[in-house]
């Protein structure tokens, strides 16, 4: 496994995992273009990838612009392996180091992606769009 930042070329990859993913699926695939990956990856924040045999099989991206996690995701086939941890734990330490200003982030209820947030310290503080759960870490609850 080769954890990394991402660049701009594992876009089409990037997209193949967030369209393989089973929870928290984009209702309309074409409303995150490569565009919008791009201007997250370049101008709003910055972004880390998991690659396994030359294959992007995870990604995370954060937005200092908003506060805001913009995606982790896991290709489901490689779930469970500590990729998700690992890929959270970079980008929220580069987060952190940019920023002191907390981050939030939405997700559905009832997910994997709903426990692995309360596991890993994030504090629920409403709701977010269409029902989502918001979540919210502050940088004093961050461990460096």
């Amino acid at each position: 496994m080769i954890f990394r930042e991402a660049q701009t070329t594992d876009i089409p990859q990037i997209q193949v995992v967030r369209h393989l993913v089973k929870e928290n699926t984009l209702s309309d695939p074409s409303l995150v273009t490569d565009k919008d990956c791009e201007e997250f990856l370049t101008v709003r924040g910055k972004g880390w990838v998991c690659e396994i045999d030359k294959k992007i099989v995870g990604f995370s991206i954060a937005d200092l612009q908003e506060n805001n996690i913009w995606a982790l995701f896991i290709d489901p086939e490689h779930e469970a392996k500590g990729i998700g941890k690992r890929l959270h734990d970079m980008m929220m330490d580069w987060y952190f180091t940019n920023t002191k200003e907390k981050v939030w982030l939405g997700t559905a209820p009832n997910t994997k992606a709903e426990k692995f947030y309360r596991k890993h310290g994030w504090k629920e503080v409403g709701t977010h769009g269409k029902g989502e759960i918001k979540f919210e870490m502050r940088f004093e609850d961050w461990k460096l």
